[in-house]
């Protein structure tokens, strides 16, 4: 009898460096019960989030050819919340996009 197929998660397709937040996005993801963590591993798996398609397709690019990746979440509140990181891998930032 064979096993079953189980998949398992993909691997990251980013390296993200430091890890950084405002402390504006800390508190709007504690107001939506949000996760960083959920947040930043979906960017470093190449989640994008809620970007329009050119975005998209913008950030499959940057994140093999060395540029800045920029993925953007809307929250449960409504509130977005920004995960970039930086074209040299060496810091990822969760912001809003007022912090910018």
């Amino acid at each position: 009898m064979t096993e079953p197929f189980v998949p398992t998660p993909a691997p990251p397709r980013l390296r993200l460096g430091r890890l950084l937040a405002t402390p504006a996005a800390m508190e709007a993801l504690q107001e939506a019960g949000v996760s960083i963590f959920g947040l930043i591993n979906r960017h470093a798996r190449g989640d994008w989030g809620d970007v329009p398609e050119e975005d998209r397709l913008r950030n499959n690019l940057a994140a093999i050819t060395s540029q800045r990746v920029l993925s953007g979440y809307l929250l449960p509140n409504r509130q977005m919340v920004w995960v970039v990181t930086e074209w040299d891998r060496s810091v990822t930032t969760v912001l809003l996009p007022s912090d910018y």
